[in-house]
Parts: C-alpha cells; sequence; structure tokens
C-alpha cells in the first residue's frame, strides 16, 4: 500500500495538534498551593535548592516565622509569610527576597514562581503569569524533582 506525502504531513500534522493538547491540559490542571497547605509544607522544615541559573540554596522556615538563609558564603535572616495564597521570605535589609506562588511537582519537589518582591505589593497585585525561579525540596528527604521545570 502506497502512502502520499499528503497523508504523512495529515498524520503529522494531527500527532503535534495532539501533544499540544497534551501540553495544554498538563498546563491547565496544575494547581497552586493554597494558604493552609503552604504552611503545613513549610513552617518548621528546612528545605535545599536550586534557582532557575543552577545555584544552590539552603531555607529553613521556623515555627516562629524567622526565615535563614544561605547561599554559598552568603547568609541572611528574616521572616516568612503566607498572604493571599503566596510565599513570601522577607530579609533583613536584603531585597532579594520576595513572594512566590507554588506548586507541587512531585512527592518532595517544589516549583516556586515570582510574583511580587514585598507582601504589601501581594495584596494589591495584578494577575498574572510569573515565571519559574527557583526548584526546592525537604532537606533530609528524598528529593522528587526532574531535570527541567514542568510549566
Amino acid at each position: 500500500m502506497m502512502v502520499t506525502l499528503d497523508r504523512i504531513f495529515a498524520r503529522l500534522a494531527l500527532s503535534a495538534l495532539f501533544a499540544v493538547g497534551v501540553l495544554s491540559s498538563a498546563l491547565a490542571a496544575k494547581q497552586w498551593m493554597g494558604e493552609e497547605e503552604l504552611r503545613a509544607t513549610f513552617a518548621g522544615v528546612t528545605v535545599d535548592g536550586n534557582y532557575e541559573d543552577g545555584r544552590s540554596f539552603t531555607e529553613s522556615y521556623r515555627g516562629d516565622m524567622a526565615v535563614a538563609y544561605s547561599e554559598g558564603l552568603r547568609e541572611t535572616m528574616g521572616h516568612w509569610s503566607v498572604i493571599s495564597d503566596t510565599f513570601c521570605t522577607i530579609y533583613k535589609g536584603d531585597p532579594s527576597g520576595g513572594c512566590f506562588r507554588v506548586t507541587r511537582i512531585g512527592a518532595n519537589c517544589f516549583e516556586f514562581y515570582f510574583v511580587a518582591r514585598t507582601e504589601a505589593q501581594v495584596r494589591r497585585r495584578n494577575e498574572g503569569k510569573p515565571g519559574w525561579t527557583a526548584r526546592a525540596w525537604i532537606k533530609n528527604q528524598p528529593a522528587s524533582c526532574q531535570e527541567e521545570p514542568i510549566v
């Protein structure tokens, strides 16, 4: 049976449309962690993580809302909070913190999407599409992160 180029191109086009549909469904199914889940997951734990540029960090979220951050030789302290379904890490005298939407992408893997630099900005932010900023996992537990972000 002879297959024409038209049929081959038609099959390729259908395959491409199917792949786009599957990807769209996966993105639409992504669930942001809510306030209670964020608090329950991160209060009292330490995470290890990587930024999208490959730099590594460790961050401890104490039960009293204090946060300790380290990246190589750099260390800083501050506080963490959960406001309007965002997870905020604000450091004393250091503008590098911010507020993030978080999604769980595995049993022990979380992606953080930058939303705002301050807690006040979260309260008045416009809804937008934040970009993947960091990926982290709870320290001393097997990490389940993939190589590349899924969104």
